[in-house]
């Protein structure tokens, strides 16, 4: 059965969930050509838009009796659940074609299964998570990860381009979810080795703050972790392969600059268990093996 989808800037958007992130995205709606729908259990959250020229709904399925492109930005998998298939949820009044797209960072088992729901009604949902926080939000910059069908993803991107500097599609549905845990995995794991860094420059004496100021002017330019994340695979980079004496380059600094910061936390009695991990997991990770400081290092016995 084909559904189809509705025809970009005709159709009214629904906006559900105008907390810290989604009010400032749905700001963005405000002039969509097709009208906005915004609903939020907080009526002071809801006044604003009104007073702006947007309508207001008192449940879900009051704004899908009058959207056919929904944004949800809600808590959780619960409350994302209930917004879709409660009882005054938007299944319950949804026409077929409708999309759904959830920014909520979800289960991607949870997108799987609302949306086998919502296929049932001949609706499509959508994993919509974002990247860039507030200020992205507020910014109009957000990242946006799509988990679903072509057919779905050609009904949100113009209006994703509202609020978002860059709309992907990651695949069909729980992929965006899966890329939005992968991002946050990078993200988090580059705080926990911020720290790291900030042990060692004041153990050294350092003004961290000062240290702050130059990686984040640095990152801007370099582009940080995602730098080098530029290859289609992560299998072993083959040396007759162009990539091969780019990626050695780095596994060469970056073994020596380890080697370096590590030899430091040594004479300040620092602990560095990312920069050893680093050191020895650089190389294979960028898919040219172990450098020669890295196979330096040695072995540990098991106890």
């Amino acid at each position: 059965m084909s559904t189809g989808t509705p025809n970009a800037t005709a159709v009214t958007v629904g906006y559900i969930g105008l907390g810290n992130m989604g009010a400032p995205m749905a700001k963005r709606l405000l002039d969509w050509p097709g009208g906005l729908v915004v609903c939020d259990a907080r009526p002071e959250a809801v006044e604003p838009f009104v007073a702006d020229g947007a309508a207001a709904a008192a449940t879900p399925a009051a704004v899908a009796a009058q959207a056919t492109v929904i944004s949800v930005t809600v808590l959780d998998d619960t409350q994302v659940r209930d917004v879709v298939t409660g009882q005054d949820g938007i299944l319950s009044t949804a026409t077929p074609g409708t999309v759904v797209a959830v920014h909520s960072t979800i289960a991607d088992t949870t997108a799987v299964e609302l949306a086998q729901a919502c296929l049932q009604a001949g609706v499509h949902l959508v994993d919509a998570p974002i990247s860039g926080g507030a200020m992205g939000a507020k910014q109009g910059r957000l990242a946006v990860m799509v988990g679903g069908t072509e057919e779905a993803f050609e009904a949100v991107r113009e209006p994703f381009a509202r609020f978002a500097e860059l709309v992907v599609r990651a695949g069909e549905v729980g992929a965006g979810t899966r890329m939005k845990l992968a991002r946050n995995l990078l993200h988090f794991i580059s705080f926990t080795a911020a720290t790291e860094a900030q042990r060692l420059a004041e153990a050294a004496g350092l003004d961290i703050r000062e240290l702050g100021k130059v990686v984040r002017h640095t990152d801007a330019i370099t582009g940080g972790p995602g730098a080098i994340m530029l290859r289609d695979t992560t299998a072993r980079v083959a040396e007759s392969d162009g990539w091969y004496s780019i990626l050695g380059h780095v596994r060469t600094l970056g073994e020596k600059d380890l080697s370096l910061a590590l030899d430091l936390g040594d004479r300040l009695d620092v602990d560095l268990p990312l920069a050893t991990a680093a050191l020895t997991g650089l190389g294979p990770g960028l898919g040219v093996g172990p450098g020669t400081l890295a196979q330096s290092v040695p072995s540990k016995e098991p106890a």
